[in-house]
């Protein structure tokens, strides 16, 4: 079973890409490690104030697969940088 989450996200107080690129490389630092999980920036590389994250789990169990998912998009309720706008949850 094969799960992905896709999140559009706003961020608040970034005024440059350097500014932007830090707070999503901290964002996908901490969800390798507290997670079981592959990230990617999937979209909106030369937007500022807005990222699009993807992320992707696997197991034979698809009630394993929805509870990690799950935990990470409740994990994202804890930054205070950034919002999720909008989220696409998919299991193959």
């Amino acid at each position: 079973m094969i799960g992905s989450l896709k999140c559009e996200c706003q961020i608040f107080d970034a005024h440059s890409l350097k500014e932007k690129r830090s707070v999503v490389k901290k964002v996908m630092q901490r969800l390798k490690n507290q997670f079981n999980v592959a990230v990617a920036e999937t979209d909106y590389h030369d937007l500022w104030q807005r990222f699009e994250i993807g992320v992707v789990t696997i197991s034979k169990d698809k009630q394993m697969v929805e509870k990690e998912l799950q935990k990470v998009l409740e994990s994202f309720d804890r930054y205070e940088e950034f919002q999720v706008t909008s989220y696409e949850m998919e299991l193959l």
